[in-house]
């Protein structure tokens, strides 16, 4: 009985410590490229941002991820902003995107295929994994202030890494 116990123990010990494995996806880009993540992943850490162009809270968000990436995407920091956008509101997101400047790569998945792997029900919802693709992080909602967080996160990640540089 001590046996089976202690086995148990080691069993549940290593699945709190085992990092989950982001799922794979594939999606169109605003210029109907298809981009894979698992393409993306050994360069660095990688944000992905579920949202909306109706959702305030997501703009507000993508705002200071916008931030985040000018100041660590040459240490090898990406993000990339997975539109949750319907069929019915699919066309705002290249104007809007266009508008608000993003220099990141945005995604388009419009059936929620994508945001179901990932048990994302509401929007906005970030993921932060490591160069391997380990979910690290990950974050419903947004209130000021949450970037800070993630910030700290990224910073981990890149000091925990070797030095990367951009090509």
């Amino acid at each position: 009985m001590k046996l089976l116990l202690a086995v148990l123990i080691i069993i549940i010990s290593l699945n709190i410590n085992a990092q989950q494995k982001a799922p794979n996806f594939k999606l169109e880009d605003l210029n109907g490229e298809y981009v894979e993540l698992k393409n993306l992943l050994g360069k660095g850490p990688l944000l992905i941002s579920f949202w909306a162009t109706w959702c305030k809270p997501c703009v507000e968000e993508l705002s200071e991820y916008k931030k985040l990436y000018s100041e660590y995407k040459a240490k090898g920091f990406n993000i990339i902003a997975i539109s949750t956008d319907d069929e019915k509101t699919v066309a705002k997101v290249k104007p809007f995107v266009k508008s608000k400047d993003y220099n990141f790569t945005v995604l388009l998945d419009t059936n929620s295929e994508v945001a179901r792997k990932y048990y994302v029900r509401n929007v906005p919802y970030t993921f932060l994994l490591d160069e391997k693709g380990n979910i690290v992080y990950s974050h419903l909602g947004h209130k000021k202030g949450d970037e800070l967080q993630v910030k700290k996160k990224v910073e981990a990640l890149l000091s925990s890494s070797p030095v990367k540089t951009s090509d």
